[in-house]
C-alpha cells in the first residue's frame, strides 16, 4: 500500500489555490479570444478585451483575475489502495489556509449563514470525496465566487417534461440571471440523480474542458443547441448585448428515479477556475 504525507497534500492544495486564482485555464483564454475575435457587436468586442487585458495584467503582476476569489471547492478522487499518514480533510484545509493567506487571496467564508463572522482564513472548504481504484490522490479545486453561484437553479421536473422541459428550464435561469452572473459565462448542468445529486452534478460540469462535448452523442447535441439559444438572447457580455452570453454549456448526467428528472442550472462566469493536481 503506497503512503503519502499530509505535509505534500499541504503544500500541494496551497499551490492550487493561488494558481487557480491568478491563472485561467487555456481552454477558457482560448474561448475568450475566439469570442472576441468573432463578436459582432461592438461594445461587446470592446468588453471582451477588456476581459483579456485583465487576464494580461493579472498574471504579469501576480494579483488575483477576480476581486472575488472564491469559496474553495474540491472535487477529491481517493484511491483505495493509497494510506495518507494524517487527516485528509484538515490538510485540505490547512492548505486552503496557507494559499489564500500566502497568495494575499480575500478570505470570504464566514463562519455561520446567520452570524456570519468571517473566519478569516477562507476555510472551511467544500470538499466532495470519491472512493476510487489504485493509489492516487487526485485534487481538484474550482473556487467559486458568488456573483454567479447566486444565480443557481434546481428544477425538479418531470419525465413527460422531457428535452423541451430541460431546455426551458435552462435558459429560463440564463435569462434571470442576466448580467447578475458576469456574462460571458460557462452554464454547467445537472440531470438526474436527486435533488441534491444533480446541483454537485452542475457544478462539477464546469470543471471539464470547454472544447470537449459530452462523450453522449445525444447530450452534446443538446449541449450545443443550448449553447446557441443562449448565445440569441442577446445579454452579451457585462449585459450589454451582443451574441457572446455564454462561452459553452456543459452537461452532466446520472441514473435517476422512473418518477422525476432533477435538473441543476450552476453558471460560472469567465473566471471559470480549476486546477487539478494527482499524487
Amino acid at each position: 500500500m503506497r503512503e503519502i504525507s499530509t505535509d505534500l497534500i499541504i503544500d500541494t492544495v496551497r499551490d492550487m489555490c493561488i494558481e487557480a486564482n491568478l491563472y485561467l485555464s487555456s481552454d477558457m483564454e482560448g474561448a475568450l479570444k475566439s469570442a472576441k475575435d468573432s463578436e459582432k457587436g461592438e461594445l461587446a468586442a470592446q468588453i471582451l478585451g477588456q476581459l483579456e487585458d485583465n487576464l494580461k495584467i493579472a498574471g504579469e503582476e501576480k494579483i488575483p483575475i477576480c476581486q472575488d476569489t472564491g469559496m474553495a471547492v474540491f472535487f477529491v478522487s481517493v484511491g483505495q489502495d493509497l494510506h495518507i499518514n494524517g487527516n485528509l480533510t484538515e490538510a485540505i484545509n490547512e492548505g486552503v489556509r496557507r494559499g489564500y493567506k500566502e497568495g494575499y487571496l480575500r478570505k470570504s467564508v464566514v463562519n455561520d449563514p446567520i452570524l456570519r463572522v468571517n473566519t478569516k482564513d477562507n476555510t472551511p472548504a467544500i470538499i466532495h470525496y470519491d472512493i476510487v481504484p489504485g493509489d492516487k490522490l487526485d485534487i481538484l479545486i474550482a473556487p467559486k465566487g458568488f456573483g454567479s453561484e447566486n444565480m443557481s437553479r434546481v428544477f425538479m421536473l418531470k419525465p413527460a417534461d422531457g428535452v423541451e422541459g430541460i431546455k426551458s428550464s435552462v435558459i429560463q435561469a440564463v435569462k434571470d440571471a442576466g448580467p447578475n452572473a458576469c456574462p460571458p459565462v460557462v452554464v454547467g448542468v445537472g440531470i438526474g440523480g436527486d435533488f441534491e445529486l444533480s446541483a454537485i452534478l452542475a457544478k462539477k460540469a464546469l470543471t471539464r474542458n470547454i472544447n470537449k462535448s459530452s462523450e453522449l452523442p445525444h447530450i452534446a447535441k443538446l449541449e450545443e443547441e443550448l449553447l446557441q439559444e443562449i448565445n440569441s438572447l442577446g445579454i452579451g457580455p457585462g449585459g450589454f448585448g451582443g451574441s457572446t452570453t455564454a462561452l459553452a454549456v456543459n452537461i452532466e448526467t446520472y441514473a435517476t428515479h422512473i418518477a422525476g428528472m432533477p435538473l441543476a442550472v450552476n453558471m460560472c462566469c469567465h473566471v471559470n477556475r480549476h486546477v487539478r493536481k494527482v499524487l
